[in-house]
């Protein structure tokens, strides 16, 4: 799956020029936690985070009046606070790749360019909404949490025993075990009972770490 699944489209933008007032005022507005900074050729030239945002403005404990604040950010511009080096992923980009960079690079959300511009923006939002779907959370069954051994066909052979059984898998995932020799499996199945479902998958299971119904 490419970013281009699950990213917004034409995302709020605000220019270099735009007052940290203005910026923070349409952030409220729109719900939203940052935004991609265009230049007057609309061209990307940074991003600014709601906390850039908040760290630039004065402190509640400020001596400074309301009236000095109110034209102490009306002076301030976005320009001056925005990240410049902006890392941006393309419509292209796998899921996966785009979550990992989030990660290593500790930001919340990447532009997503098409030969130049932006087209939309990924967040750790869309990746939270990503990761509820790949567990099927919004659909009932039973949950299963084992270990299985790092060997050729077991992982096969445990979804032939389930629906040998009747089952349906609803989601799948693979997670690193607690060494080399297996892999944490957690997954989903419906129309199976729980005694059913124990019975087919422990002969390829190292053991279950939990079963439960949601």
């Amino acid at each position: 799956m490419t970013v281009s699944r699950v990213m917004t489209h034409n995302p709020f933008t605000i220019s270099d020029d735009t007052a940290v007032a203005d910026a923070m005022a349409l952030i409220h507005k729109e719900k939203v936690h940052r935004l991609p900074v265009l230049d007057k050729e609309r061209k990307l030239v940074g991003i600014v985070s709601e906390k850039d945002l908040l760290y630039a403005s004065p402190s509640p404990a400020s001596t400074l009046s309301v009236y000095e604040m109110s034209a102490l950010l009306a002076r301030l511009k976005v320009k001056k606070v925005m990240t410049k080096e902006v890392i941006t992923v393309t419509e292209q980009t796998l899921i996966e790749d785009a979550a990992r960079i989030m990660v290593d690079k500790n930001v919340g959300g990447l532009p997503v360019m098409r030969d130049g511009l932006l087209v939309g923006i990924i967040t750790e939002s869309d990746i939270f909404k990503l990761f509820s779907e790949l567990f099927g959370t919004r659909k009932r069954g039973l949950r299963v949490t084992a270990l299985v051994p790092e060997q050729r066909g077991e992982i096969a052979g445990m979804a032939a025993a389930i629906s040998e059984k009747g089952g349906n898998i609803i989601s799948f995932g693979t997670f690193l075990g607690e060494d080399v020799s297996n892999s944490l499996c957690t997954f989903k199945v419906d129309e199976i009972g729980k005694e059913e479902l124990q019975k087919a998958i422990a002969p390829y299971v190292v053991r279950i770490i939990d079963l439960r119904e949601v």
